[in-house]
């Protein structure tokens, strides 16, 4: 009995061999075109992932903050389709308390916490700054552009804006 042991041990080795090495071949080859599955594995690795989590525009209490003590509300922070650019505009309010952002004199710069960056407005040779710098307008908005070189602000991130003694906290890049 112990003599035909090791022979069937070689012989069952011998043929399960070949199965692994096929297994393992189809496992690491790429999946055919027109497959179903092909299509939905392509898919999952293509997409970018989404947040479960709802995007939430700011409280009432800091809109309500907003419009008294800085004069401007809607406050939005957008990438361009690039993601070379981010967008930051408002809505004046309040003409008098406004004053300050649109001074160019104040320096704008937009900080990411997940990053750890500061992002800055550029300077174009011919046009200058990106961003306005007139005298505000009750209900008009007003916009700045900060450069984002290298996509280190992505949509879904928590920024901080200053510009001057202004602050806001926490607004979400759409």
């Amino acid at each position: 009995m112990s003599r035909f042991a090791p022979s069937v041990r070689a012989v069952f080795a011998g043929a399960m061999a070949p199965l692994f090495l096929v297994a393992g071949a189809a496992a690491a080859a790429p999946l055919p075109s027109g497959t179903a599955a092909a299509a939905s594995a392509s898919a999952a690795a293509s997409g970018p992932k989404k947040s479960p989590f709802r995007q939430q525009r700011e409280s009432s209490k800091a809109q309500n903050f907003y419009a008294s003590r800085w004069g401007i509300d809607d406050l939005r922070v957008r990438s361009t389709n690039s993601g070379n650019l981010i967008r930051f505009s408002y809505r004046v309010v309040n003409v008098d308390l406004a004053q300050g952002l649109n001074d160019k004199h104040n320096t704008a710069a937009l900080l990411s916490p997940r990053a750890h960056v500061v992002l800055q407005v550029p300077v174009m040779e011919k046009v200058g700054p990106l961003r306005q710098a007139m005298a505000p307008e009750a209900g008009k908005e007003y916009w700045m552009v900060f450069s984002n070189k290298g996509n280190f602000v992505k949509p879904g991130d928590r920024v901080d804006v200053l510009i001057g003694s202004f602050h806001a906290d926490g607004l979400m890049v759409e």
